[in-house]
């Protein structure tokens, strides 16, 4: 157990984690050069498009060190963005060590500070890396001294290396040997192994990757998990190389995976405990914290026929992301669907193309929104995140919604467009301080509803790309908050009803009027669509009629003549108005999403 090491690679967006993953890989000679590719452990097609990786991998490094011993290196890669932070405190929890990097031209940003805490939460031993030192801008010393002076971690671990060149990777793996403390734990125990992974395999059921804490497991134990209950036969246990390769056991300190013929989805959960049901240990381990879901959607299929697939693809996909929570919701509109949590609009759009593409299917997603909290007059509280269950606004007493303090990292000449920004999205107790020269850590309270839409994008313009984000949840305060309606001919169409606040509500309807507007085609009788709060009208768009051209086989003769026709025509758009109903396209209901994006 000496000689085994699990550590992740933890770093803000961008700052060459997949990169570095990859060096280690081909230093370990796990892959020859024509099986390589860049970003080798990102496995999924939507992480290779986007250039991010969204699911943290593990692979087990056979690494000979410079003292002739063999090591096992167990590496999991993370995901750099704030919407995966809670897939990196899974990660972490299957670690004892972690490597922090850094990039030579950014310096410190949001997220490396953020997932450093996560880090120290799980008292986890910390290596600093000063990755892309071959770029013309970069300065490793000033990197350096932040590292020390803010993060206050020790200057003489520091590791410099490029991992686009692969110069440095072996003081890396050298250093993740000698500063890296080997699992603790006793083979001889009864077997305790934490999940912190699944994914689902159609032919052998679901594929366990844990962590094992206490004891050992092999091919034909009974395991018991100790949530529900449930037990199963081992068929398969092994190490994540580049493929799955079986063992014979895995035992104490060590991370692999374990294939038990599972085929309920729903027993397996991260965060549960295995162990033999002959020899079970005393308590399960603690899991993972419940994750806070902040950005609430719909998901609908298409086609209603496609319900049952999507309450399928929702169950295997949770089991891969442990994140995202669902519940069963319907509408008017589109019919059955699910109530989804996200941790982020990223998130959103990520597990969106994931259900279309792994599962082939056809969906349409409502407006986002958040949990707000309304306290009624007869002193009971109502937590609303669909405006379906927005309650009549005269038994309202007050309503409050989640505030967040946003840290911002920005060089120092982007001040005034930053603050502007935070001011127009209704921030408040803003201040700033200079970590260093030339930077300004900006922080303020500002709404949570005002940030899910497109605070991010535009934050990432004014600054030219250079600013970095992060997040906390803080409390609840009170808001003017109102349900804001859209009616298309006369109906109110449930889908596209939103909660906003009352002194954006009319921007809000006027942008989904004209949305709708473009992706309604024209009847041959007018469509008025309108932004409604309440009976009152705040905006108001109108489709105007097709006309059929009655006149064209009337040619000479009075005036009166033609006039009848127009009059007969005018009489029958009027009639057709009053049955006449609108078909809304899903592509409208997309418009409407994405225009706030």
């Amino acid at each position: 157990m000496k000689n085994i090491r699990n550590f992740s690679i933890i770093a803000h967006i961008d700052h060459g984690k997949s990169t570095l993953a990859d060096r280690m890989i081909q230093h370990c000679e796990m892959v020859t050069d024509r099986q390589f590719h860049d970003q080798l452990l990102d496995s999924m097609d939507i992480e290779r498009e986007r250039g991010i990786t969204i699911k943290s991998q593990t692979i087990c490094l056979p690494y000979k060190a410079k003292d002739g011993q063999l090591y096992m290196l167990n590496l999991v890669d993370t995901p750099g963005h704030v919407d995966f932070s809670y897939e990196v405190s899974r990660a972490l929890s299957s670690c004892e060590g972690a490597l922090l990097l850094i990039d030579a031209a950014q310096g410190i940003e949001a997220q490396t500070l953020a997932n450093l805490y996560l880090a120290m939460e799980h008292d986890l031993e910390i290596i600093p890396v000063i990755n892309k030192i071959d770029l013309p801008s970069a300065d490793p010393e000033g990197v350096a001294l932040q590292i020390e002076e803010d993060l206050g971690l020790n200057g003489d671990h520091i590791q410099l290396c490029s991992a686009k060149t692969g110069k440095g990777v072996d003081n890396i793996l050298e250093a993740v040997v000698n500063l890296l403390p080997p699992p603790q734990g006793d083979a001889d125990q009864p077997l305790e192994a934490l999940i912190f992974d699944a994914n689902y395999d159609s032919f052998r059921g679901t594929i366990i990757s844990c962590r094992i804490i206490n004891g050992r497991v092999k091919a034909g134990d009974t395991i018991l998990f100790m949530s529900n209950k449930a037990t199963y036969r081992v068929e398969e246990v092994g190490f994540y190389h580049l493929t799955k390769v079986a063992q014979k056991e895995l035992s104490a300190g060590q991370v692999g995976y374990i294939i038990a013929g599972i085929k309920n989805i729903t027993d397996t959960r991260p965060g549960d405990t295995i162990t033999i049901k002959d020899r079970p240990c005393a308590k399960p381990l603690p899991g993972f914290q419940e994750v806070k879901q902040v950005v609430f959607s719909s998901i609908y299929p298409v086609s209603t026929d496609d319900y049952e697939t999507l309450a399928t693809a929702m169950e295997k996909l949770q089991l891969n992301d442990a994140s995202l929570t669902f519940q069963k919701d319907s509408s008017s509109a589109l019919g059955f669907g699910f109530r989804c949590g996200f941790l982020g609009l990223l998130h959103l759009e990520v597990v969106q193309e994931r259900l279309e593409r792994e599962f082939d299917l056809s969906l349409i997603l409502t407006v986002p929104s958040v949990n707000y909290r309304i306290y009624l007059n007869d002193g009971t509280m109502k937590e609303v995140d669909n405006p379906s269950y927005y309650p009549d606004p005269s038994t309202i007493a007050r309503i409050e919604e989640p505030f967040i303090k946003a840290t911002i990292l920005i060089p120092e000449r982007y001040m005034g467009v930053v603050m502007t920004l935070c001011m127009e999205r209704r921030g408040e107790n803003t201040h700033y301080h200079y970590p260093m020269p030339g930077r300004i850590e900006f922080t303020c309270e500002i709404p949570l509803a005002e940030v899910i839409y497109d605070f991010y994008d535009k934050l990432k313009s004014v600054t030219q790309g250079y600013g970095s984000f992060d997040y906390d949840l803080l409390d609840y305060r009170p808001s003017d908050l109102v349900k804001l309606d859209i009616l298309v001919n006369g109906e109110r169409v449930d889908a596209l009803s939103q909660l906003a606040h009352r002194s954006n509500a009319r921007s809000r309807g006027m942008h989904a009027c004209e949305r709708l507007k473009e992706e309604i085609p024209r009847q041959m009788f007018k469509i008025a669509i309108q932004a409604t709060i309440g009976g009152t009208i705040i905006g108001r768009t109108t489709i105007s009629a097709l006309r059929k051209d009655v006149l064209a086989k009337c040619y000479g003769g009075d005036i009166s003549r033609k006039r009848k026709l127009l009059e007969k025509q005018k009489a029958g758009k009027k009639k057709m108005k009053t049955v006449g109903n609108v078909e809304i396209p899903q592509r409208a209901f997309l418009a409407v999403l994405k225009s706030e994006q």
